[in-house]
C-alpha cells in the first residue's frame, strides 16, 4: 500500500481531559475504514506557530469513544497520498477535523493503553515523531474503540498556542 499525509495547516487544540468529549475543529483523528483495516503511523509533525511562549501539552492516543457523523476535511486541512501513482482504496481510513454532527471523539484513559507524548512550546517549537524501526509503528486497527481510532489532542495543562501539524500513514 502507499503512504498518506493527513495535514492541517494552522489551527488551536483545546486542553481536554481524557474520556471528555474533544471539541470541534481542537484535533486531528484517523479512523479505520474497515472492521479488519490494519494502519500503521509512520510520522507526527507539529509545529509551534504562537508569538508568546506557550507550552502545549499534545499527545497521539487511543479513543475510548470514536468519532460518528464526520463532514469532508476543509482546506487548509487534505488528506492525501505521498506519492502520484497510488491506487484508490475499497475502505479508506476516515480522517477527520471537525465533526458536526453525531458523536465527538474521546481520548482514553486506560492505563494499559500507550499515549505518545509530543509536548512542545507551540511559540516556534517542533516536535517530530517517527518510529525507531518499522515493527514500532503506531498501529490503529478497525473502525471501532479501543484500537480503531487515534487522535492527536492536548492535554490539560499547559497554555494551549495554535500550531500546524502532518501525520503520514499507512492503510494495509
Amino acid at each position: 500500500m502507499a503512504k498518506r499525509m493527513f495535514h492541517n495547516t494552522s489551527w488551536t487544540p483545546t486542553a481536554t481531559a481524557d474520556t471528555a468529549n474533544l471539541a470541534n475543529g481542537t484535533y486531528m483523528a484517523i479512523q479505520g475504514g474497515s472492521a479488519t483495516q490494519l494502519i500503521n503511523v509512520l510520522e507526527i509533525l507539529i509545529d509551534g506557530q504562537a508569538t508568546t511562549s506557550a507550552p502545549t501539552f499534545m499527545q497521539f492516543a487511543r479513543d475510548s469513544t470514536v468519532g460518528v457523523g464526520f463532514v469532508a476535511l476543509v482546506a487548509p486541512a487534505g488528506d492525501g497520498p505521498m506519492h502520484p501513482s497510488t491506487a484508490a482504496l475499497a475502505a479508506p481510513p476516515v480522517t477527520y477535523f471537525q465533526v458536526t454532527a453525531g458523536t465527538l471523539a474521546q481520548r482514553a484513559a486506560v492505563t494499559t493503553q500507550g499515549k505518545l507524548e509530543l509536548g512542545l512550546n507551540a511559540f516556534g517549537g517542533i516536535m517530530k515523531w517517527n518510529p525507531y524501526t518499522p515493527d514500532m509503528a503506531w498501529g490503529i486497527l478497525s473502525a471501532t474503540q479501543p484500537l480503531g481510532e487515534s487522535s492527536l489532542s492536548a492535554f490539560t495543562g499547559g497554555t494551549v498556542g495554535p500550531i500546524s501539524a502532518h501525520i503520514i500513514y499507512e492503510p494495509l
